[in-house]
């Protein structure tokens, strides 16, 4: 295995880790962006508030898009051990 492939596989795997996280993150951004304008315009500015819902949306999305991720990740894994 060369060099180069070695460093193929590992660019191709960044990405895959990245675009596998990309909805989880999308929806942390969302629900805190929404949830500290809420805080702003309440005038409640407790930690908690901006982070509970935040984490319960988080884990939804996981929850959701799972199956996603799984084959996602397995069809990277199946391409790394073909190879080329």
């Amino acid at each position: 295995m060369s060099d180069q492939h070695l460093v193929e596989i590992v660019r191709h795997a960044l990405i895959a880790g990245l675009v596998v996280l990309l909805p989880v993150l999308v929806v942390g951004l969302v629900v805190g962006a929404v949830t500290g304008l809420v805080q702003a315009a309440s005038g409640i500015h407790e930690p908690i508030v901006g982070f509970v819902p935040k984490l319960v949306a988080m884990a939804a999305a996981a929850v959701v898009s799972l199956p996603w991720m799984v084959e996602r990740l397995a069809e990277l894994l199946r391409e790394t051990v073909a190879g080329p």
